[in-house]
């Protein structure tokens, strides 16, 4: 069909159709041409005369042929409905009862050309290394890939350790605590979205990074590598041992094993020097945030003798009906 256009010289086509885009005259429906040297990018209308004196020379006002701008596909589109799930790298992550989870599989493949494996959880995260099961629901038959998140990359196999990109706001949080001369006690590392992007951002002068599952340990080392960081120490044990090690170094002690995490308070005190920061991970109902953990963290200070004043207090997502996980800074006296 043919419709009004500007015909311009290419090396000049991207500053012409930015123009027509704030003049509102764009026919954004039409896909731009291309031919001999030229574009024919299409208007929604024939320009005036003081509309046409805005283009240098060179530009013509003719008519022109054009094939239709097919929109993208949506997932709303395709489906009716939004699915819910989350992106790890090149793989999407949904539940495998879920209703219809084959076309949301395929559905989510065609959507989002950068992925090639959608996985159905059958498990939710359980046992002591806190990982998931999983089948595979389209594309290719893998569990293993590398995520990008604040300029790091993270290699895992998502059977063998535990990763979620929905606590990428809360690192950076975290991160904007640290300070360059900074000991830090990742107490339950993974394979390293804490400790490595803390290290690569903000150059702390240690970060002592713990973690007891060994295929987590094999992968936080492989991305200590990944992302060219040297101030990590990895620590592969329980962190209530491996805190006799280090007690009274760490201007900050990083909890996020917000199921058990109470098991640990008394070793992350133990680990904080005078001053030192606790960042404390939780899940808990909506009718008691905050109180019943903060009371967990004040009777391990008095256990060892110590005081804690509490910095700052937020819910960082909600996980399931009326539950929460919540995260509690506190300082150490």
């Amino acid at each position: 069909m043919e419709i009004n256009c500007v015909k311009v010289p290419k090396k000049q086509g991207e500053q012409d159709r930015r123009a027509l885009i704030k003049m509102g005259l764009l026919d954004s429906s039409r896909k731009i041409a291309s031919e001999a040297g030229y574009l024919f990018i299409p208007l929604v209308r024939e320009l005036d005369d003081a509309e046409k004196e805005v283009f240098s020379s060179g530009v013509e006002f003719i008519n022109h042929n054009f094939k239709v701008q097919e929109s993208a596909p949506t997932l709303e589109g395709i489906l009716g409905f939004m699915p819910h799930y989350e992106v790890i790298g090149d793989i999407a992550l949904i539940e495998a009862d879920e209703k219809n989870a084959d076309l949301i599989g395929e559905a989510l493949l065609k959507v989002h050309p950068n992925l090639n494996t959608v996985l159905g959880a059958t498990t939710p995260v359980v046992g002591e290394y806190r990982i998931r099961k999983f089948i595979v629901i389209a594309g290719v038959n893998k569990t293993n890939t590398i995520h990008k998140e604040y300029g790091c990359r993270y290699a895992l196999d998502l059977t063998k350790a535990y990763f979620t990109p929905r606590l990428s706001t809360e690192r950076r949080r975290i991160l904007s605590w640290i300070k360059p001369d900074d000991v830090v006690v990742d107490m339950f590392a993974g394979v390293g979205p804490y400790s490595i992007f803390i290290a690569k951002k903000a150059s702390p002068k240690r970060v002592i990074a713990i973690d007891k599952n060994p295929d987590a340990i094999r992968f936080l080392r492989r991305n200590i590598d990944l992302n060219h960081v040297d101030n990590v120490e990895v620590i592969e044990g329980d962190a209530n041992i491996e805190a006799q090690r280090f007690a009274g170094i760490s201007d900050h002690v990083i909890m996020n094993l917000p199921h058990n995490a109470y098991g640990f308070l008394d070793s992350a005190v133990k680990l904080a020097k005078s001053g030192g920061i606790i960042h404390y991970y939780g899940m808990t109902h909506e009718d008691d945030l905050f109180n019943s953990s903060i009371e967990l963290i004040e009777a391990a200070a008095k256990r060892a003798g110590r005081e804690v004043e509490v910095l700052d207090k937020r819910t960082v997502r909600s996980y399931a009906p009326h539950k929460y996980n919540i995260c509690i800074d506190v300082r150490v006296i």
